[in-house]
């Protein structure tokens, strides 16, 4: 989380919640400082367009492997980590793990906020998640964008990633996706858009709603303030059809046949916001930051997810929704989340 401007930020949030009675907003995790977007210019494409492959593997301890994938619809490699069960010559399904509004990119990951490798450690899973994808989104941007360049990831995690994956490693062919914050955002439009890939959806503190006002004034946020991108590179006009098109919300008739696993906290201090957890380790500023900060923003979250399940259940779709008394937007949670949720992703991928 960012140190600076809190007291700013929650005054904005506080004016967010107030409103929030009756319509949502999409929000990501408190910014961090560290992410530094691309400042390249989008690859121009070739005349014969490179087909999407894997171009590298490279063992990171027996369980775990770094892949490098070129993306034709990106025209460059993405490097993602992929977690592999003991017995990798046994097929296991897939569970493709995102992260939040940094992508991979900054310090604020599964891999170095939670205990994710030890808790897949006995478990026969893949576990995929991608290392790039700041302020994305994780969809499909319609034009390339001058600072955060061409952003395909929607075709990219729906369509160029999961054969390759099935043919990297020996998988069954089930497959779910799971994300936080932003990315919890991302889940439902993949779900959406290949209606036929998973099997099950989890989305940790993240919040549906994408073409009201509030969803897009801190879309805005997210990817302008903090990422330096133009959010009308993304779904177009702000009042056009693409932002209709992917909020969830208004679309949630289109995820019959997946089941959908939400949750949130309340905002209110919980076990994880005092000064000795682990993620705080005695920073008073940290603990400042996340109490303030992080409590506001999960307020938010909390209130557009309970406006999904309403949706969801409106439409017919097997949801489970699980509201934590407390918590705020914050790691601890997550992976709290993660652990509570998996028996039942796990039901449905047959890895149980």
């Amino acid at each position: 989380m960012m140190r600076v401007s809190v007291v700013r930020g929650v005054a904005a949030l506080s004016v967010a919640v107030a409103a929030c009675s009756g319509a949502g907003t999409a929000f990501a995790e408190p910014p961090s400082s560290s992410v530094k977007p691309s400042t390249e210019a989008p690859s121009t494409p070739a005349t014969a367009p490179l087909p999407s492959r894997v171009v590298s593997t490279a063992a990171v301890t027996s369980r775990e492997t770094s892949l490098e994938v070129y993306s034709a619809s990106m025209g460059r490699n993405i490097s993602l980590s992929v977690l592999h069960p003991e017995d990798d010559a046994r097929p296991a399904p897939v569970l493709y793990l995102l992260n939040g509004a940094g992508g991979g990119e900054d310090s604020a990951t599964w891999k170095a906020k939670t205990d994710y490798r030890k808790f897949f450690a006995g478990k026969h899973v893949n576990v995929v998640t991608p290392n790039s994808g700041a302020f994305s989104y994780y969809t499909d941007w319609q034009k390339d964008d001058p600072v955060l360049g061409r952003n395909k990831w929607q075709t990219f995690l729906t369509e160029e990633l999961p054969p390759l994956v099935d043919k990297a490693f020996a998988t069954t062919g089930a497959n779910a996706i799971a994300g936080i914050s932003m990315s919890g955002t991302s889940v439902f439009n993949l779900a959406i858009a290949a209606p036929k890939l998973y099997r099950s959806v989890a989305a940790y503190s993240g919040c549906a709603r994408t073409s009201d006002p509030l969803g897009q004034a801190y879309i805005r946020t997210v990817v302008g303030d903090r990422g330096r991108g133009d959010i009308t590179n993304m779904w177009g006009p702000l009042d056009g059809p693409g932002w209709k098109a992917n909020d969830p919300y208004l679309n949630a008739d289109k995820l019959k046949g997946v089941k959908v696993y939400m949750t949130s906290g309340t905002g209110l201090p919980g076990r994880y916001d005092v000064p000795s957890a682990r993620l705080i380790n005695g920073d008073p500023a940290v603990l400042l930051d996340q109490v303030l900060m992080g409590g506001a923003i999960e307020a938010v979250v909390n209130s557009c997810t309970q406006q999904m399940k309403q949706a969801l259940d409106k439409a017919g779709v097997d949801t489970t929704l699980t509201t934590r008394p407390t918590g705020t937007h914050s790691w601890e949670y997550w992976q709290r989340d993660l652990h509570t949720t998996w028996p039942s992703i796990a039901k449905d991928l047959g890895a149980a």
